[in-house]
């Protein structure tokens, strides 16, 4: 199964980014992801780059978003 969810870039705590990624479940948290799908920076809510055709073609192989991912798409 594959879920699309957030993976933690750049430094901790108040300064992190994310890369929301397609992911296999079996694969640790952190892993290889198999496809970086999107940039999402907390702390500056316009700067969400976001790759359509990509998500929408995991979307459609059956993945899942995580709830967070879920309200990003939705933003």
């Amino acid at each position: 199964m594959i879920k699309i969810r957030l993976k933690a870039c750049g430094r901790k705590q108040q300064r992190a980014t994310y890369r929301i990624v397609a992911i296999d479940v079996k694969s640790r948290s952190e892993g290889r992801a198999l496809q970086e799908l999107s940039f999402y920076n907390p702390m500056n809510k316009n700067e969400t780059r976001l790759i359509y055709s990509a998500i929408v073609h995991f979307l459609e192989l059956g993945a899942q978003p995580t709830e967070t991912v879920h309200g990003i798409f939705r933003a």
